[in-house]
C-alpha cells in the first residue's frame, strides 16, 4: 500500500519537509563557503562578482601571438599541437592584438581600486578559449610573466566557447576567429574579430583609448542600408529629415555605455582632467550633412564621447595614427585594413548590411 515503505512511520519527514530541510542545508553550505573565502586575506584584488563587473572575454589567440601554434594545429592536428604546447610551456608567448588593450583595462582597474577600494564595478578579464586544458599551463605562465590579472579561465577542449559567454555575463568578446565572433554577435553579445597591426607603435600606459565607428557599430545599420541601396544624396536627405529621431543602437553601444559609467566614477572624484579612459568616434559621415543626428542620438542616450571626428569619406588610417587607440572598432574590412597598414590594432564587428556586400564582393 502507498506509504508502507520503510521510514513511513509517524516520525518520518514528509517529502515537502525533506526538500525544505535539504534546501536549508545547501544554503548553510553556501554561507559557510562564502564566509571561509571572505575571511582569506590576500593582497591581490579579487575578481569582482560578474553581476557588478564589466566582463571582457578574450580568446587566447587574441591575447597572445599563436600564429606558429595555429600552423602546427592546422597542419599536424590537435595531438601534435597539444604536445608542442606542453613541451614549450616555459616559453613565454608574445603579445597578441588584444594584449595592450587588456593592459590598459588593468590600469583603469588599478586607478578605480585606489579611488573606490570596496567597489566591484570594474573590468573583469576572462580568458575564453576552445584550447585544451593541457595548454593551460603555458597560458598561465605567460599571463604571470606579464603580470596580468586574469583569474577566470574557460577552456572548452575544442568545443565552441560561445555558449559560456552568456553564463559569464559577458559585456565584450574579442577573438581572432571570425566565425565565433559572428556566432556571438547573433547571440546578442558585443563582439569583434581582432587583427594585428602591421607596424609597432607606442601605446599610452596611463589612458585606455577606445575608438568606435558609428553606423553598424555604435548605431544600427539603418542609415548604411540607405547609402548602399539608394546612394549618398538620398542618405543625406534621410538624415536631415530624421535629425531629431535617435538612431537605433548597434552592437557596441553597450560597451560605450560601460566606459561612460566608469568615466563618471572618475569625474565624481574630480578626476575629469586625469581620467584614464578616453573615447573617440571616428566616422566616415560628413558633419554638415549627417553629423547632427549622430550627436543628438548620443545625447538622447545620455552618453558622452570625448572626441568626434567626421571624415566625410576620407581614410581613417591617418587619423587613427594620431589617436593611437588600444582598439578601433569598425564594421567594414577596408577600414580595418587601412588602419592595420598604418599601425592601428583594429577589431572587425560583423554586423549590418556591409557584411552582405563584403561577402558578395
Amino acid at each position: 500500500a502507498p506509504g508502507s515503505m520503510s521510514g513511513s512511520g509517524p516520525e518520518a519527514a514528509q517529502p515537502g519537509e525533506a526538500a525544505e530541510a535539504g534546501l536549508q542545508e545547501a544554503e548553510q553550505d553556501w554561507a559557510a563557503a562564502k564566509a571561509f573565502y571572505d575571511n582569506l586575506v590576500s593582497k591581490r584584488p579579487r575578481p569582482p562578482k560578474p553581476q557588478h563587473a564589466i566582463t571582457v572575454a578574450v580568446s587566447s589567440r587574441a591575447l597572445f601571438d599563436l600564429v606558429e601554434e595555429r600552423r602546427i594545429y592546422e597542419e599536424q592536428g590537435v595531438e601534435k599541437y597539444v604536445e608542442y604546447q606542453q613541451e614549450n610551456e616555459n616559453v613565454t608567448l608574445k603579445p597578441g592584438p588584444a594584449f595592450h588593450f587588456v593592459k590598459a583595462l588593468e590600469h583603469v582597474n588599478a586607478r578605480l581600486l585606489e579611488l573606490y577600494p570596496d567597489d566591484e564595478e570594474r573590468f573583469d578579464i576572462v580568458l575564453m578559449t576552445n584550447n585544451h586544458a593541457q595548454v593551460g599551463v603555458r597560458l598561465i605562465n605567460s599571463i604571470n610573466h606579464y603580470g596580468l590579472t586574469i583569474e577566470r579561465f574557460c577552456m572548452t577542449g575544442g568545443k565552441s566557447p560561445i555558449g559560456y559567454l552568456t553564463a559569464y555575463l559577458t559585456n565584450l568578446y574579442l577573438s581572432a576567429d571570425s566565425e565565433k565572433v559572428q556566432e556571438a554577435i547573433e547571440a546578442g553579445i558585443a563582439s569583434a574579430t581582432m587583427f594585428t597591426a602591421n607596424k609597432d607603435v607606442a601605446y599610452s600606459d596611463t589612458q585606455l583609448r577606445v575608438a568606435f565607428d558609428g553606423d553598424a557599430v555604435l548605431f544600427s545599420d539603418e542609415s548604411e542600408q540607405i547609402v548602399k541601396e539608394q546612394g549618398l544624396d538620398r542618405f543625406f536627405e534621410h538624415e536631415q529629415l530624421n535629425e531629431n529621431k535617435p538612431l537605433a543602437q548597434g552592437p557596441l553601444k553597450g560597451f560605450l555605455e560601460d566606459l561612460g559609467k566608469l568615466q563618471k566614477k572618475f569625474y565624481a572624484k574630480n578626476e575629469r582632467l586625469n581620467c584614464p579612459i578616453r573615447t573617440f568616434l571616428v566616422t566616415a559621415r560628413s558633419a554638415a550633412s549627417s553629423g547632427a543626428r549622430v550627436l543628438k542620438t548620443l545625447r538622447s542616450w545620455g552618453l558622452e564621447i570625448d572626441e568626434a571626428l567626421f571624415l566625410a569619406g576620407a581614410p581613417k588610417g591617418p587619423i587613427l595614427v594620431k589617436i593611437r587607440p588600444h582598439i578601433f572598432f569598425d564594421d567594414q574590412m577596408f577600414h580595418i585594413e587601412g588602419a592595420q597598414k598604418l599601425g592601428t590594432i583594429a577589431a572587425h564587428v560583423p554586423y549590418g548590411v556591409a557584411q552582405k556586400y563584403h561577402k558578395s564582393a
